[in-house]
């Protein structure tokens, strides 16, 4: 293990490749599994500091979501078989436990880099968490896991501006339900329009900068974007901390959708963020994964996100 200051935490848990929700849906454990060994073979592993995600409490997840919620995801939680929350996110008797871990993950992420153990923090988890609303799973997500970081980091390290990034190919309803007009929260985004969950667009609140791309748009349509509204939304907040919505399914390969961008675009836009948490919020970033279902190009992708977050060479 090579011995580093301030290194690139990234932080799992076995749990989450135990969450199933059928033999066929997308959102499956490989894609932690085909991460790790990415990881590996490219040799990027060995400059993170790994950790194991704890379990949410109560009270973290009840800053996000009502605790009425929260009791209601419990007690639907199977003891065997499979329970479905809505058509496309279900339960088995495991999944419970990966999303308490994965809200877990975003909690020691944002601890991990703003008592400055840590530069910055990937959380490879599952569920992921940015369809989730105040009080409605949906998408494949239970609790919204970058909203946890967010409200965490401001209210037991007291920041007061935190900016969401997402960069998913799917809109992040769940996480402008929950920040809509809340002043201390910039969420800036990128997705695929009209698309699922065909949001994003209805006259979005002046703390939300979405930018919907249509179907085939590649990689300058983001750089376009990142330019054109993001970077100047960003410079003008001063985010203390940056948390992102880190979805790789907007890659060509991933036929979910039909965006068409490539590895280089994500390394491209991690850079991007990477200057502005160095210029406003002291390097931190907090990453979590959220979408990518072509496996390839999911770990490929995810592997060019750390390398910038890890300050390696390409």
């Amino acid at each position: 293990m090579i011995e580093l200051t301030m290194a690139t935490a990234y932080i799992s848990h076995g749990d989450c490749l135990k969450h199933e929700m059928g033999a066929y849906h997308p959102e499956c454990p490989a894609r932690l599994s085909v991460i790790n060994d990415q990881l590996i073979a490219t040799g990027v592993s060995q400059f993170l500091a790994s950790y194991e995600a704890p379990l949410a409490t109560d009270e973290q997840l009840a800053r996000v979501h009502p605790i009425e919620y929260v009791h209601a995801i419990r007690e639907a939680a199977p003891s065997e078989g499979t329970v479905h929350l809505d058509p496309d996110t279900a339960m088995n008797p495991y999944s419970l436990s990966a999303a308490l871990r994965a809200a877990g993950a975003a909690v020691l992420a944002t601890d991990l880099v703003m008592t400055r153990k840590a530069e910055n923090a990937f959380c490879g988890v599952r569920p992921p968490g940015h369809h989730a609303c105040r009080a409605r799973p949906m998408g494949f997500c239970i609790f919204n896991n970058v909203a946890i970081a967010a409200r965490h980091a401001m209210a037991v390290h007291g920041i007061e501006r935190v900016a969401i990034v997402d960069f998913d190919v799917h809109h992040g309803n769940g996480t402008e339900d929950i920040f809509e007009s809340e002043p201390g929260v910039l969420m800036v985004s990128t997705f695929q329009h009209p698309f699922y969950p065909y949001s994003g667009t209805d006259h979005p609140s002046s703390n939300m900068k979405n930018v919907p791309l249509a179907a085939g748009a590649g990689g300058e349509a983001l750089r376009e974007a990142v330019t054109r509204v993001w970077r100047p939304a960003l410079d003008a907040f001063r985010p203390e901390l940056i948390v992102i919505s880190a979805g790789f399914d907007a890659h060509i390969e991933d036929d979910m959708a039909m965006l068409r961008f490539h590895d280089a675009d994500y390394r491209w836009v991690t850079e991007q963020l990477v200057d502005v948490a160095a210029r406003h919020a002291k390097g931190r970033i907090v990453s979590m994964l959220e979408g990518g279902y072509a496996l390839d190009a999911l770990a490929r992708s995810v592997v060019q996100h750390l390398r910038v977050l890890a300050g390696l060479n390409a």
